[in-house]
C-alpha cells in the first residue's frame, strides 16, 4: 500500500546555492551587514538587539529549516540573519567574560573544528553538494553560525589587539582568501578549500565593514557609523538576491551520486566556478 503524497517523506533536494562568484559577493556582504547590524543595535537598544538578533535568526533559519527545496530569499535571509546573531554571540562572549580576543578566537577555532569531526563522523562528507537531508542541514547551520562568531573574534583580533587597524586587516584577510582559490586550482582538496575560504569571508567582511562604520579613534575607522553601513550593505544584498532570484540558475541542479570527499572528484569543481 504506497501512502498519499502529502504523508510521504521524500528526500530533501539540496538546501544550499551553487556556489559562483556572486555567491562569494554576497557572503562576504552578509557578513559586514552582520558586523554592524549588531554593533548597531547593541549601542542602540540591548532590548532592540536581543528581539532583531535571537528572534530574526530563530525565525529566519525555521523557514529555511521547514522548506523542501532551495528558496534564494529564503536560504540568503537565514545566512543574513546568522550573521547578525553570530557576531552578537563572539561580542557578548568577549564582554561579558572579559577574555581576550586571543582565547575567545582560540576558542570558536575549536569550536568550528568540532562541528567539522561530528559532521564528517556522521555523514562521511563535508561537500555543499550533499546537503539532501534533514540532518545535513542542521550541521550544516550549526557550523556556519560557528564561523561567524569565529571570524567576528579573529577579526576583532588583528583590527584591535594585534593594532594592524580594520583596513589593513580587510587586506590582510583579502590576500589570504586567495590562497585557498591557489591552492584549488593547483589540485587541492575542493571541499576544504571551500570551508577554508567560508571562513575567511567573516573577517574580510567584518574588517571592511568596522573601517568604514567605527570612529579613526577605533581601528583608524572612517566614522560613516554602523547605521548607515548596515543599511548600505543590507541594500546592496538585497539588490543581489533579487537579481540571483530572477535570473535563476543558483539551485544545484542535481543531487550528487555519491557522498565522496575525493580531491579529484570532478563534482566538487563547481565550488569554485
Amino acid at each position: 500500500m504506497q501512502l498519499p503524497a502529502s504523508l510521504r517523506r521524500e528526500p530533501l533536494t539540496a538546501k544550499v546555492p551553487e556556489v559562483t562568484a556572486v555567491f562569494w559577493v554576497i557572503k562576504v556582504l552578509t557578513t559586514g551587514m552582520g558586523e554592524a547590524a549588531s554593533d548597531y543595535l547593541g549601542k542602540t537598544s540591548i532590548i532592540l538587539g536581543g528581539i532583531v538578533g535571537l528572534g530574526g535568526f530563530v525565525l529566519a533559519l525555521w523557514l529555511q529549516l521547514r522548506s523542501r527545496t532551495y528558496s534564494t530569499f529564503t536560504y540568503w535571509s537565514a545566512v543574513a540573519m546568522v550573521a547578525v546573531f553570530g557576531t552578537m554571540v563572539a561580542d557578548v562572549l568577549h564582554v561579558a567574560t572579559d577574555l581576550s580576543y586571543w582565547v575567545t578566537s582560540a576558542f570558536y577555532a575549536l569550536l568550528v573544528a568540532a562541528c567539522f569531526v561530528v559532521w564528517h563522523r556522521s555523514e562521511g562528507t563535508l561537500d555543499i553538494h550533499s546537503i539532501t537531508t534533514a540532518r545535513r542541514e542542521r550541521f550544516y547551520w550549526c557550523t556556519v553560525l560557528a564561523t561567524f562568531a569565529l571570524g567576528t573574534a579573529v577579526g576583532d583580533l588583528t583590527g584591535m589587539t594585534v593594532g594592524l587597524g580594520f583596513f589593513a586587516s580587510g587586506i590582510l584577510f583579502a590576500v589570504a582568501i586567495l590562497v585557498p582559490l591557489v591552492a584549488w586550482r593547483l589540485g587541492a582538496n575542493a571541499v576544504a578549500m571551500f570551508w577554508t575560504a567560508y571562513v575567511l569571508t567573516r573577517p574580510l567582511g567584518a574588517s571592511f565593514a568596522d573601517w568604514m562604520g567605527k570612529e579613526h579613534s577605533i581601528g583608524g575607522g572612517l566614522g560613516w557609523g554602523d547605521g548607515t553601513v548596515t543599511l548600505l550593505a543590507l541594500g546592496l544584498i538585497v539588490a543581489l538576491v533579487a537579481v540571483v532570484a530572477v535570473r535563476g540558475g543558483d539551485a544545484q541542479h542535481e543531487t550528487r551520486a555519491d557522498d565522496t570527499d575525493d580531491p579529484r572528484d570532478i563534482d566538487d569543481l563547481p565550488q569554485y566556478a
